[in-house]
């Protein structure tokens, strides 16, 4: 079977921002992601979690993305355009898939 090298992408940012960066995304290109909720964590301002948030507004959600290496750069400011301005993290990782094509 073929391997190929990609790039995943994983944007962890504050639940109301989910359609504005998935816009963003989409913008630039990127036709293919994954929507996680997140149930919590710790960060620079401790521990937080779902649990007992009244609406969805209160938590986080990540989006992974796996990209061809060539297309990194587009889908990094299309997503910074979003996450600058607001709590989210924006993490890149070499991964191999097969089935390139899709990518």
């Amino acid at each position: 079977m073929e391997m190929k090298d990609a790039k995943r992408v994983e944007i962890t940012i504050e639940a109301p921002l989910e359609t504005r960066l998935t816009d963003a995304l989409e913008e630039a290109g990127v036709t293919g992601y994954t929507i996680l909720p997140v149930m919590g964590g710790s960060g620079r301002s401790g521990r937080w979690s779902r649990e007992g948030q009244v609406s969805r507004a209160g938590g986080m959600v990540q989006i992974i993305c796996i990209i061809r290496p060539d297309r990194l750069d587009t889908l990094l400011e299309a997503a910074f355009s979003v996450v600058e301005r607001h709590i989210g993290v924006i993490s890149v990782t070499d991964c191999t898939v097969l089935r390139a094509e899709r990518f």
